[in-house]
């Protein structure tokens, strides 16, 4: 049998559970502080669901789950093989909500304000920074299509990287409603704009002239294209679209970059990024995304999807959300020297095995002012006292004198 673990998913000692736990639970108190309440949601998601979820890309990373017995059997005797499937694993946390609030809205509050942290998954070619079991932390808003939530959305996940000391960060922002119409006023079709947005949310990766170039062989319009090209050889700023947008479609942006700018001060910041797209295709209307100094590529995203909850309901019911990439935000402070803050220092309380009685009621003791690991005393002291050592203990003591805590050397 293997010893490792599947490819994309990952083992985690006990130093990276504890800073894991640390992370998801000072995550987790920003956002309850602020009025959200924790929810939970099954990993496993009726297959139907997930495919008529308008998740972009993550559609083809599902993983999916075989029908069982009889019901497999008939599948497999069909010779139809995408009709092998009935259930798949969550690919993120949004499709799972929108199901729960469509299920249990009798017995919830509106506007309802949501707590997610939990694991899912993606059939990820696996490489650094991309898993296939991963976890986020989201925050969502349902039932209100005010800017208002926007507002509250950026600058509550904001505060819950600053409580991580998480530094040098900028909140990105866009309107998937603006870009539609300023590509349409260019002279792209309607059914082209999906594609011409996956082609453009590349800009910083292939630049200006790489874009025109894709949207080139694509086969688009000539005309459109240059006019796009033109638009974005320099940044665009929100007003360098309201001619083509109209004043009331950047009016709302404009409120919620403001509003989360005077929020913000100079902690960190908020800028209007036109190549913002987000992969996701359900949403529609205002996207974020914040990105790090320290980490490339993003570290959070999200926005509103409108229309996803309808997918259950058959109504419109306005939701948004924010979700922090933790793997990332886990990647960044394991590099960091004392990331857990006012964190008690680990000993070791050694003692004869006659004595366990007494060593645990002492150990409870010291344990008001320090983390205590009991050990009966090992044959080999040295060699554990310098295994204590490179897991990061500060020192060890014996029964017999519980109130000498030796400090352990390097």
């Amino acid at each position: 049998m293997k010893k490792t673990t599947v490819k994309g998913t990952n083992d985690y000692l006990p130093e990276e559970a504890k800073l894991r736990d640390y992370l998801q639970s000072t995550i987790l108190k920003t956002y309850t502080d602020a009025g959200f309440e924790r929810i939970m949601t099954p990993a496993v998601e009726d297959i139907e669901n997930l495919d008529k979820s308008d998740g972009g890309d993550n559609l083809n990373l599902i993983f999916k789950i075989l029908k069982r017995g009889d019901k497999l059997d008939k599948a497999l005797s069909s010779g139809d093989s995408s009709n092998l499937a009935d259930m798949g694993l969550r690919y993120d946390l949004t499709l799972p909500l929108s199901r729960y609030f469509a299920n249990n809205r009798e017995k919830l509050l509106m506007p309802s304000k949501f707590i997610q942290t939990d694991r899912v998954y993606r059939a990820e070619r696996p490489q650094k920074g991309r898993l296939r079991e991963f976890v986020q932390c989201d925050i969502d808003i349902i039932g209100s299509s005010s800017p208002s939530c926007e507002i509250e959305l950026i600058h509550t996940t904001a505060k819950a990287l600053l409580a991580l000391d998480m530094t040098g960060f900028t909140v990105k922002v866009n309107d998937r409603r603006i870009l539609r119409a300023l590509l349409t006023s260019c002279g792209f079709e309607e059914n082209q704009l999906d594609s011409v947005c996956i082609s453009f949310d590349k800009l910083d990766k292939i630049g200006a002239d790489g874009v025109k170039a894709e949207l080139t062989d694509k086969g688009f319009d000539s005309a459109a294209i240059e006019s796009f090209s033109n638009l974005i050889a320099n940044p665009v700023t929100l007003d360098d679209v309201k001619d083509k947008c109209g004043e009331e479609a950047v009016s709302g942006l404009e409120f919620i970059i403001n509003a989360s700018k005077e929020l913000a001060g100079d902690k960190y910041g908020i800028v209007f990024d036109l190549s913002l797209v987000r992969g996701q295709g359900y949403y529609t209307g205002t996207v974020f995304e914040i990105v790090s100094d320290k980490f490339r590529g993003s570290i959070a995203g999200g926005g509103r999807y409108d229309n996803l909850i309808g997918k259950f309901t058959g109504e419109n019911i306005p939701a948004v959300g924010f979700s922090i990439g933790f793997e990332r935000i886990f990647a960044i402070l394991s590099e960091t020297d004392n990331p857990i803050p006012d964190a008690k220092k680990k000993i070791a309380l050694l003692f004869d095995k006659q004595d366990t009685v007494k060593a645990i009621r002492a150990a409870e003791k010291l344990r008001e002012h320090y983390d205590v690991i009991l050990s009966e005393k090992p044959k080999k002291l040295s060699k554990y006292l310098d295994r204590l050592s490179e897991k990061g203990y500060y020192g060890f003591c014996f029964l017999d004198n519980t109130d000498d805590i030796r400090e352990l050397k390097a």
